[in-house]
């Protein structure tokens, strides 16, 4: 959580999924970030796409980066810890400190089994295909 909104100002969000070649898939991230950027945590978040998508996980970095941001949380958009969580990303990550060394990037925990996943997980169950909510 944010400790004060002076601290969330020099902090970005880098929201991250696989991406798609449908692009109404690759628009729940943007939805998502937008939504993000209502709740005034953060003054800058971004999204990017590991691939299929743009912008790539570089590109979204350096926005971060030029937005001033001193600390970049990298938010795997991703339901399982496969390569690209446990790897890919790590990758991403070490490459960002190393190109940006004033700026600290962390990754954060994918979704997975957040104790929350199990009450989405309830509702869809209730919603009728194709009606969920967007």
């Amino acid at each position: 959580m944010v400790e004060s909104m002076s601290d969330a100002r020099t902090k970005a969000v880098l929201l991250i999924a696989h991406g798609s070649r449908r692009d109404e898939a690759n628009q729940d991230l943007v939805k998502l970030a937008a939504m993000l950027r209502e709740r005034c945590k953060f003054a800058v978040v971004e999204y990017a796409y590991l691939e299929l998508a743009e912008p790539a996980i570089p590109e979204g970095a350096a926005r971060c980066v030029q937005a001033g941001a001193t600390e970049v949380l990298m938010l795997p958009y991703f339901l399982s810890a496969g390569v690209h969580v446990q790897n890919d990303l790590e990758e991403f990550r070490n490459g960002f400190e190393q190109t940006y060394p004033e700026t600290r990037f962390r990754l954060c925990a994918h979704l997975g089994l957040h104790p929350l996943m199990l009450e989405i997980v309830l509702d869809r169950l209730n919603e009728p295909a194709g009606q969920s909510a967007k």
